[in-house]
């Protein structure tokens, strides 16, 4: 497009299993440690492997709050605000409509539905508690971090499984790039670490066993020793203005989003299919203007499962061409966990960081590769002083949807 703008980055926060910080996050990244633990409820008699947050964030609040509060509304309103701090933003009461709120999740509210479940079915309680559905809706979540911090413009919750949050990211950065917001909260959050999520998702013999040597590889992604997915608990969120912006205020640029694609697969609610994956890819270089040798580092969606990882690797390798044998490729689901509709904004702000820090983080338990997944890996242990200007950040989920977005250093 002619009038096209640039969106830069300006704000960047997280709040999940490996940090409660971006300085926390990168630490994490750099010893390639895990925080994936054991989680069991007294519902269910298998323990699963669970990427969680170890602490509480009640205190955060005021009690008067908290009813309102699901712990994935907790967390969002923290993930973002330290985002906009970070950027050296509080309030966009003055921006009127033209700075905008874009959310994704798969499952926001969850752990206050499943309580409103055992009041019903277990207590036999007949009418729920007032704020149950102020607690349960999916747009909880946006609306708050909104009404904190007056967000005026559009303010919408994406909700396409794991790729939830790369379309709301995609949808900020088009809207800016386009003319519409000038100033956009992008992100998402997930708390599924529920009995009902993890027991339905075990129903898909998706989820991976505990490792019985150490809890904490238990997520394998291309390996051969790979049993399924882990999930994960947590929030993060980007603060995306045009240069303009950015540049008259004198902010401090972490990255250049260069290009975003997204393409479904229109093949089968459950299982991916290469073409729509690669199309992803393709078009996000396309937008970017880039050919795929300029992009120095691939974070894979990969999640362990034995049919995913092969369909992405064949995948990149589709729209990649002889240049994915050259493009550094890790997962760091190995660490973190999938956090399903916070996925992709995790991990596109791992890889801002990886171009940040000249380091690209590594796939932890990766010993023995599955040839099927064959690509240019890098296993348990970073590549340090690496010189990488690009890096593209691949989501896939249940579906069909694809999503793929690149960031580049600020020129």
């Amino acid at each position: 497009m002619k009038n096209a703008r640039d969106v830069v980055i300006t704000g960047m926060g997280v709040i999940s299993p490996v940090g409660t910080s971006i300085t926390g996050l990168l630490e994490y990244l750099e010893t390639c440690r895990s925080g994936i633990r054991q989680w069991e409820s007294h519902y269910l008699t298998r323990k699963f492997p669970a990427a969680t947050i170890p602490q509480s964030f009640e205190a955060d609040f005021k009690r008067i709050e908290l009813p309102y509060l699901d712990r994935c509304a907790q967390i969002a309103i923290l993930a973002a605000r330290q985002a906009i701090t970070d950027a050296g933003l509080d309030t966009f009461e003055h921006e009127g409509p033209r700075a905008g709120l874009y959310f994704g999740s798969a499952r926001a509210g969850t752990a206050s539905e499943e309580r409103w479940f055992e009041e019903l079915l277990l207590e036999h309680r007949q009418t729920a508690k007032p704020f149950a559905v102020f607690s349960i809706m999916h747009n909880a979540p946006a609306a708050h971090i909104s009404i904190r911090h007056q967000i005026l413009g559009p303010v919408m919750t994406h909700s396409s499984a794991c790729t939830s949050s790369g379309c709301a990211i995609g949808d900020g950065y088009r809207q800016i790039r386009d003319g519409y917001v000038d100033v956009a909260i992008a992100g998402g959050a997930e708390a599924p670490i529920t009995a009902s999520v993890l027991g339905a998702w075990d129903g898909t013999r998706a989820i991976a066993t505990i490792d019985p040597e150490d809890v904490g590889l238990s997520c394998r992604p291309f390996s051969n020793k790979r049993t399924g997915l882990v999930m994960g608990e947590g929030a993060a969120f980007i603060v995306m203005e045009s240069r303009e912006r950015a540049e008259r205020r004198g902010a401090r640029i972490h990255g250049r989003l260069a290009g975003y694609g997204v393409a479904s697969d229109g093949y089968h609610i459950g299982s991916p299919k290469m073409t729509g994956q690669a199309e992803a890819m393709s078009l996000a270089l396309a937008d970017a203007g880039m050919a795929p040798d300029e992009i120095g580092y691939y974070n894979a969606h990969a999640t362990a499962t034995k049919g995913g990882d092969a369909i992405e690797a064949q995948a990149m390798r589709l729209a990649f061409g002889a240049a994915a044998d050259r493009i550094p490729v890790s997962s760091t689901k190995s660490i973190h966990g999938h956090l399903l509709g916070a996925a992709s904004v995790l991990e596109l702000i791992i890889s801002t960081l990886s171009i940040q820090h000249q380091m690209i983080p590594a796939t932890l338990g990766l010993e023995d590769i599955d040839p099927e997944c064959s690509l240019h890996h890098v296993p348990n242990t970073p590549l340090r002083g690496y010189p990488i200007r690009s890096a593209m950040s691949f989501s896939s989920g249940l579906g069909g949807t694809n999503t793929a977005l690149i960031v580049a250093k600020d020129l």
